[in-house]
């Protein structure tokens, strides 16, 4: 009996708190980052609650689904994505506050949340001797994991209105979508050809995917003039939630988690 305790408790110990990363994963990953750009905006701008009020609302939404996540024992997908899309949604507002409401621009905001990524990232890799990517088996990863990713939709968010907005690169939100998908296929030829550390591939992946997914989000709900095909920021973000749960339910692979090892 003490035998079978042990290896249970060894068990548990190994099941990542995160689902493996596969191709559905980032599919997934990209509607959640979409829906945080139109959603953020809706909350900020469609009901006009600015950014900062928005900002403290999409917070609270955060730390409530985040300790949800950290209080359960396994993987939820549920849990898991809810905080995905909060850290999204908040980003978006951050991110918006700091360039529009601060008036620090893009430059400034994605150089500083850049730098907080690697301070982040430096962290957690002299705290528990690496970083980790899919497999989340500690608490300590677990906050670093959650705290990487919410800094990092933020940078997303300043880098993908960067692109396509004229006080930057002026792409527009099409040019720069294609931009962030191009950039992410090459980090995926990377992983393929094992030409980078899996971890450093992964993060670059997941900051990337989420200025792809404000350009998305834009193109939808922009007007026409702007460039978008003027979609409610609401219904476009209703149906990107639909889509997201459409794929997870058909996705065996994102209800369980990744093979993780004891840290």
């Amino acid at each position: 009996m003490k035998a079978q305790a042990q290896m249970g408790a060894l068990a548990s110990e190994v099941l990542s708190k995160a689902p493996q990363a596969t191709l559905m994963f980032w599919l997934v990953k990209i509607c959640a980052t979409t829906v945080g750009e139109t959603g953020g905006d809706a909350v900020s701008m469609t009901l006009d609650l600015g950014y900062a009020v928005a900002t403290l609302i999409f917070l609270g939404f955060f730390v409530v689904t985040l300790a949800a996540q950290i209080g359960a024992r396994r993987y939820h997908p549920l849990a898991y994505w809810l905080v995905v899309v909060a850290t999204t949604t908040v980003g978006t507002t951050t991110s918006d506050f700091i360039d529009r409401s601060l008036h620090l621009g893009y430059v400034i905001s994605s150089a500083m949340l850049l730098a907080l990524v690697v301070v982040v990232l430096i962290a957690w890799r002299l705290t528990t001797g690496a970083i980790a990517a899919d497999k989340i088996t500690s608490r300590r990863d677990e906050v670093f994991y959650w705290l990487t990713i919410l800094v990092s939709n933020t940078l997303g968010t300043a880098l993908g209105d960067f692109t396509a907005d004229d006080t930057g690169l002026n792409l527009g939100f099409e040019k720069g979508a294609l931009l962030f998908a191009g950039l992410i296929l090459a980090i995926a030829l990377a992983y393929r050809f094992r030409a980078a550390p899996r971890a450093v591939l992964f993060w670059a992946a997941y900051i990337l995917t989420r200025p792809l997914g404000a350009t998305l989000g834009d193109t939808l709900t922009k007007p026409h003039e702007q460039g978008g095909f003027d979609f409610g920021r609401i219904e476009a973000s209703l149906v990107i939630a639909l889509a997201m749960v459409a794929l997870i339910a058909l996705t065996p692979s994102l209800r369980r988690p990744a093979a993780g090892n004891p840290t």
